[in-house]
């Protein structure tokens, strides 16, 4: 399974590239994983502020649709638009063209909040 030791996790399954002011999440290898062949990715927050833990919106598998929550409170800035046309990018490449959304942080303090690659592994192999 693959998990970057760059990146920072959320116990929901995103992941998170912070970038100065900027972050781009995803859901991780685990996730895609799990969730299966996804069909659809739903993001209606984009040029909202979204606060940390809420819903940013959803993926669309075969069997089940899962919500998205925000692992920092930021503005969405920018949905991944390639996703529309090959949402199975987030199957093929979760941690690359797969990405969702990318947020502008309204407070930088809250990555704390976010575990590294070892809490997270932790937390899916149990």
């Amino acid at each position: 399974m693959n998990i970057p030791a760059e990146l920072k996790y959320t116990k929901d399954h995103e992941w998170v590239q912070i970038e100065g002011n900027v972050a781009t999440v995803g859901i991780t290898d685990f996730a895609q994983g799990e969730l299966g062949d996804i069909v659809y990715v739903d993001v209606d927050t984009l040029e909202d502020t979204v606060e940390e833990g809420e819903i940013f919106g959803s993926v669309e598998a075969v069997k089940t649709v899962s919500d998205l929550f925000m692992p920092l409170t930021g503005e969405v800035i920018e949905f991944n638009e390639g996703l529309e046309d090959e949402p199975e990018l987030v199957n093929a490449d979760p941690y690359g063209k797969g990405w969702m959304i990318k947020i502008e942080l309204s407070d930088t303090s809250q990555i704390e909040n976010l575990l590294d690659a070892e809490a997270y592994k932790k937390i899916i192999t149990g």
